[in-house]
């Protein structure tokens, strides 16, 4: 008895690279509040300097490995492709996921854009289908290459006419 083994490989498009600094420049912000809460208790409580300072050295340190390793991480990660019959995406960190829509179960195909994403022309793409497993979710996408992934699959469930339910 032949054993069938199906391999998936990984999508064939990396988000922008400029998704890098967009993600550094994210998490740095969200560590400045830790951070600024330890400088203010070492400032107000300072009967216990040594411990207060090697926490501090502790949180900048884990936030320095953390604003360097996870832009890198996140981009050789995540990837995605669109083909006329599917929307394949790949993300996550340690649990990483492999999702696949097919273009006949497309619901809505959405393109959004924080403040800080449009400073970067970065663009995030949410193709809802019926799943169970909620939307795929593309994001770090330059802003044209968002653009013409939404026309394109737009226009491809739009000439989807079968019901695939």
């Amino acid at each position: 008895m032949e054993s069938s083994e199906v391999s998936l490989r990984p999508p064939r498009h990396r988000v922008s690279p400029r998704a890098r600094v967009y993600w550094a420049v994210r998490a740095t912000a969200g560590w400045l509040v830790p951070v600024a809460a330890e400088v203010i208790w070492l400032v107000a409580d300072t009967t216990r300097l040594g411990a207060h300072v090697a926490g501090l050295v502790l949180t900048v340190v884990v936030a320095a490995a953390h604003v360097t390793v996870m832009p890198q991480w996140r981009y050789r990660v995540h990837r995605w492709e669109s083909t006329p019959e599917a929307v394949y995406t790949q993300s996550g960190w340690f649990n990483q996921e492999r999702r696949i829509a097919p273009v006949s179960r497309i619901q809505t195909v959405d393109s959004e854009r924080g403040p800080l994403e449009q400073l970067f022309k970065l663009a995030n793409v949410t193709v809802t289908t019926a799943s169970a497993a909620g939307p795929l979710k593309i994001h770090g996408l330059d802003r044209d290459t968002a653009q013409r992934l939404v026309d394109e699959l737009t226009e491809g469930t739009s000439a989807e006419r079968s019901d695939a339910t």
